[in-house]
């Protein structure tokens, strides 16, 4: 029996409408809420492909860019990419501007068939990595308020809008993250455990969103975070060598999760260190500190990659003092030695237990980390042109009865809080000499501080500051910029 006019028309309508919802697929492009890294002139070029049937083959697809109104960007209404070939199509749309949130729409040339990304950003993306002082362990009171156009790629890979705490180890994407059970076996948290865990923390305060706050307040631009810290990690766990093992390690974690977020940052912020102050693992730790900043320069394809880090700060302990004190120079000195770096100083912050910084002081440390890279890297803010790295010391000269520390990159002029501490002389030996009985900035001059000594130094005597694990140190200049942790320092005669 025949099929009448009807139903042959409502046959082909039927053939022909599948075809059409999906005329065109976008398989490869921006994550929805995602940020992607700007280049150099503040723009982003982003490759685009996925499937078209074979009705749309030799046509032209194409492409826009609308803001969250909906209309088009400035140069960014429909234009032509590629043909669409056999596999497919691909095309890369270039010079999308910084900011967003944006939509990317995509077309074949005459198609009223459209498919679409909707919620993505340009804008600089920052890796957090290091041990617990930057997985953030502050109280996770009066914690900074997320803004939308700050988003943080989770430890799930997903893109999400960046809210304390930042880092979730207990469901990562990377096995290595995981926790162990009571057989010792990683497990993944999913579920009634997860939730669980989510709403019992009390911790997790960092300092990579009040950074990234700052960030965006002054550039305008958005900002992406990429969280990879884990505490309690070593430079020997974080090494690059084992980047083959990919989740199973922590730097082939981070370098995979950089590769899922487009393949280029604007830079790394590290804090770690509190793991290296032990006498097995303390000579190492100059050549390994070294290695993992190449290492990230040469693995990321960034040969200038900008890296900047944090000097470990305190430590309610009386451990391994020397060795806490000599990753501490150590953390000093790099930054003189290799390009493209930078260090601020953690030892005059107040902490929430034993070894972690709290979440006020989180606030002021990224503070310090911005004014240097708001410096550095942003010469278009003539605001932060004349910001110095904060006070280094120069040099440690006996005056008379008293030593003389001259410091360097000091805002304004070196200030303290009450009785300025965290100044002690040592013998050539190492072992302190009683001899301070005064320490002031110097009335004359505010780039130098002026020790008042008891009797006679012995001959080849040094200067520290912040000596121990826990000294009271508090010596800043008046953009809150902190002095590092030195010694030995020399005194001349």
């Amino acid at each position: 029996m025949g099929m009448s006019y009807r139903a042959v028309v409502a046959f082909l309508i039927f053939l022909i409408l599948p075809l059409q919802a999906q005329d065109l697929k976008i398989n490869i492009g921006p994550q929805a809420g995602s940020v992607l890294q700007r280049d150099n002139d503040g723009r982003a070029d982003i490759k685009i492909a996925g499937a078209a049937p074979r009705a749309s083959l030799n046509k032209f697809v194409e492409a826009r860019v609308t803001n969250q109104n909906g209309e088009p960007l400035a140069g960014m209404d429909w234009r032509a990419l590629e043909r669409v070939k056999s596999s497919g199509w691909s095309g890369l749309l270039k010079g999308v501007p910084q900011g967003g949130p944006y939509s990317l729409e995509v077309r074949v040339a005459g198609s009223t068939s459209i498919d679409g990304i909707k919620d993505f950003y340009v804008g600089d993306l920052w890796l957090l990595a290091g041990q617990s002082n930057m997985e953030g362990v502050g109280l996770l009171t009066d914690v900074e308020q997320p803004d939308p156009r700050i988003r943080s790629f989770d430890q799930s890979d997903r893109w999400v809008l960046a809210t304390e705490p930042l880092h979730h180890l207990v469901n990562a994407a990377d096995r290595v993250h995981w926790r162990k059970d009571a057989e010792g076996n990683q497990k993944k948290l999913e579920g009634q455990e997860l939730e669980q865990d989510v709403a019992n923390r009390k911790r997790g305060a960092g300092l990579g969103l009040p950074f990234a706050k700052a960030m965006l307040q002054r550039t305008g631009v958005p900002i992406g975070l990429l969280p990879c810290a884990h505490g309690g990690t070593s430079m020997e766990q974080w090494s690059p060598e084992l980047k083959d093992k990919q989740g199973d390690s922590y730097y082939g974690a981070t370098y995979r999760r950089f590769l899922a977020t487009g393949g280029r940052i604007r830079g790394v912020l590290w804090y770690q260190g509190e793991s290296e102050a032990n006498p097995k693992v303390i000579a190492a730790f100059p050549e390994k500190f070294e290695k993992l900043i190449a290492s990230f320069r040469s693995d990321f394809l960034q040969p200038d990659l900008p890296f900047y880090y944090v000097q470990i700060g305190r430590h309610v302990s009386f451990t391994n003092q020397a060795e806490w004190n000599a990753v501490q120079e150590t953390q000093r000195k790099m930054e003189t030695r290799i390009p493209k770096i930078g260090m601020v100083s953690a030892v005059d912050l107040s902490l929430d237990d034993a070894i972690h910084v709290s979440t006020p002081d989180l606030k002021r440390l990224a503070l310090r980390l911005a004014n240097q890279i708001s410096h550095d890297l942003h010469p278009e803010l003539e605001k932060f042109r004349p910001y110095r790295r904060g006070p280094r010391p120069v040099n440690a000269k006996l005056e008379g009865a008293v030593v003389r520390i001259l410091f360097a990159e000091v805002n304004g002029k070196l200030v303290a809080i009450g009785r300025l501490g965290g100044f002690s002389v040592h013998a050539p030996d190492g072992s302190p000499v009683p001899a301070i009985f005064r320490a002031q900035i110097d009335p004359r001059d505010g780039n130098a501080v002026v020790l008042s000594i008891a009797g006679k130094l012995p001959d080849g005597a040094t200067v520290h500051y912040a000596a121990g694990r826990d000294s009271y140190a508090n010596l800043n200049d008046e953009l809150d910029m902190g002095a590092p942790a030195f010694g030995p320092l020399p005194i001349e005669r």
